[in-house]
């Protein structure tokens, strides 16, 4: 039998935290990476206790940790597309701003501000870092309305918001800002623009409450697009119909919220 070298496919770095119910954060990311092609790697920044019912612990990787991790992946695989998540403290926000301001690969910041379940992840004290350091290096940021709120005190109530919303994000400096809107009323409609140019991504709302890991599950898809070569345009519409096919695809897990499905499309 003879042996053949194949090539690498797409590398795709997700810095984030652990959630240990595999729903959410570096479990998601990596999952999806590898369902959308990708060859995922990791920065764990922060380690959490969570399940089904929510968020019990979270304890914080040194700084040290996290710049040794990122280095040893970049400075010897090297990276396509970064993807960010749990970043909690400012400390972590400004380390990892520092890391991405010096790699030559897109980046999707996905601003956590707090768990599917009402979990705080980002201290209070590291919104101004965000704001400041993390979103200028960003070049897709994809803040949910609470997130929104959270950056930029703009309450989204329906549709015509999220254009207002989307402003007030890239004023921060991110090349592009998708503004989630899954948590309005009617369709699962997102907004994605630069300033000039609008997409309107729609869907329709699923009834389905197993929607654990959403967030995390679009940003990494976005950043498996960008790793393959996509326009930011076309990676956020294929995004948008990978997460929409996992969230159908979700099921109950535990006594609480379940995951989606990032396997939905093996499935069949």
């Amino acid at each position: 039998m003879t042996s053949r070298t194949h090539q690498a496919p797409p590398r795709v770095l997700t810095v984030a935290g652990s959630d240990s119910g595999g729903g959410a954060g570096i479990q998601a990311d990596l999952k999806t990476m590898l369902a959308l092609g990708v060859h995922g790697m990791s920065v764990l920044t922060a380690v959490t206790a969570q399940n089904s019912l929510g968020v019990q612990g979270a304890w914080e990787l040194p700084e040290e940790a996290v710049r040794a991790q990122y280095r040893s992946v970049v400075g010897d695989i090297g990276v396509q597309a970064v993807k960010t998540g749990m970043l909690s403290s400012a400390t972590l926000v400004e380390t990892v701003a520092e890391l991405l301001a010096a790699t030559d690969a897109p980046v999707v910041v996905d601003p956590v501000g707090v768990s599917k379940h009402g979990d705080p992840l980002l201290a209070a004290s590291a919104l101004d870092s965000v704001r400041k350091r993390l979103l200028p290096v960003a070049t897709v940021a994809t803040p949910n309305l609470d997130e929104v709120a959270q950056l930029t005190d703009v309450r989204v109530e329906g549709e015509e918001d999220m254009r207002r919303a989307a402003g007030a994000v890239l004023v921060f400096g991110p090349r592009w800002a998708l503004i989630k809107g899954g948590h309005l009323a009617g369709e699962a409609v997102d907004l994605l623009t630069d300033g000039r140019e609008e997409h309107w991504y729609r869907a329709p709302r699923l009834d389905n409450r197993h929607t654990h890991g959403t967030g995390c599950t679009l940003a990494s898809a976005i950043a498996a697009g960008l790793a393959k070569g996509l326009a930011v345009p076309d990676a956020v519409g294929r995004a948008k119909e990978y997460v929409t096919g996992a969230i159908a695809a979700g099921f109950a897990l535990g006594g609480g919220i379940g995951p989606v499905d990032h396997a939905w499309e093996w499935r069949g």
